[in-house]
């Protein structure tokens, strides 16, 4: 009798923790499934960029959207790696987000490439028409069969060129000159075009390669410049705008495959909104960066439209050299709708 009793009591005991347990596996299970995903969005700008205040405003509005299913956090100045990581990072599911240059999102669509044409905006309005528009919406596509999901372009707006070592009035003035570039072959190439001796860099490791000279200049929009204080390093500025940049907030396929479809809208929209405030952000702010490196003394050229020209006619090769390389239709698709 007493080792039936002990038996049951046993019996009675084993129920008990087997209950806990399973209570405890299914408690475990619900917190995961409620658990807020994470987009981690790697920059190498600054945090005081316009950029940076564009990835707050999608952080505000994805958080607000989703009810905080979805929290963003936000990596600038660098901290994840340079761009070229940083993508290699989305593509293996490592990083969730980035914002990067189209520059380099070229290397993965190649329609991108059409952007990087030297002199090809005459001002933002023609960008935005592109960007927005057919154009610019095929070509992220494009990204999608390398890992790759576009989700808004924002902007780092129209580059001009520095130096440390003397005025650039003249595309003569510019032969033998080491001009750090970004690491793409269609910036190498319009700086050798026009006579320099272009240096590929990672944007991180400018400030130093100009401090040591190991570059003589660089080519960047007033944001980065001020905000940089490229000033410190560089004394003369002249206004080029031979490259409008736009930058793409991208995201990981593998981690978009992830969400809802409602998810997904949201993210997407986020974006989208986030881009529209930042590109209206950015413009404003470019007066204010140009009077500061003026301050900061900075020695400012503006190009005669004799010496513009010039520059202009000197890299048409470019335009030839990578129409195959950016798809005869899709060539003819840019022009077509710069036009209207």
């Amino acid at each position: 009798m007493k080792k039936f009793l002990v038996f049951v009591a046993l019996i009675m005991i084993l129920g008990l923790l087997a209950g806990c347990s399973g209570s405890s596996a299914t408690s475990g299970k619900n917190q995961s499934q409620n658990a807020a995903k994470v987009i981690k969005l790697g920059s190498v700008n600054s945090d005081k960029h316009t950029l940076y205040q564009g990835y707050l405003k999608f952080k505000e509005v994805v958080e607000t959207k989703t009810n905080g299913a979805i929290k963003v956090q936000i990596y600038p100045n660098g901290q994840l790696g340079d761009d070229q990581s940083m993508i290699q990072g989305l593509q293996t599911g490592s990083l969730e987000a980035t914002g990067v240059s189209t520059s380099m999102l070229a290397n993965f669509s190649p329609p991108m490439l059409a952007y990087d044409l030297p002199f090809v905006f005459k001002d933002e309005q023609a960008a935005d028409k592109i960007l927005d528009g057919t154009y610019g919406q095929e070509a992220g596509k494009l990204l999608e069969k390398n890992g790759l999901i576009l989700l808004s372009y924002m902007e780092n707006g129209f580059r001009n060129l520095t130096n440390s070592k003397h005025e650039i009035k003249t595309v003569d003035d510019l032969a033998g000159m080491k001009i750090r570039t970004m690491q793409t072959p269609m910036q190498l190439e319009i700086w050798r075009t026009l006579g320099a001796n272009p240096t590929p860099i990672a944007y991180p490791e400018l400030f130093t390669a100009m401090q040591q000279h190991v570059v003589d200049g660089e080519e960047n929009p007033f944001g980065n410049m001020t905000l940089d204080r490229f000033y410190e390093v560089q004394k003369y500025l002249t206004l080029t705008n031979h490259v409008y940049n736009p930058m793409g907030l991208v995201i990981s396929k593998i981690f978009y495959d992830q969400l809802t479809p409602d998810q997904q809208k949201a993210v997407k929209d986020a974006a989208v909104e986030a881009a529209n405030y930042q590109r209206k952000l950015n413009r404003e702010k470019n007066a204010e960066y140009k009077k500061t490196l003026i301050e900061k003394g900075m020695k400012i050229t503006e190009l005669t439209p004799e010496a513009y020209n010039d520059f202009v006619n000197k890299v048409q090769p470019v335009y030839k050299n990578n129409e195959s390389k950016i798809g005869k239709q899709y060539f003819d698709e840019f022009f077509s709708e710069l036009k209207k």
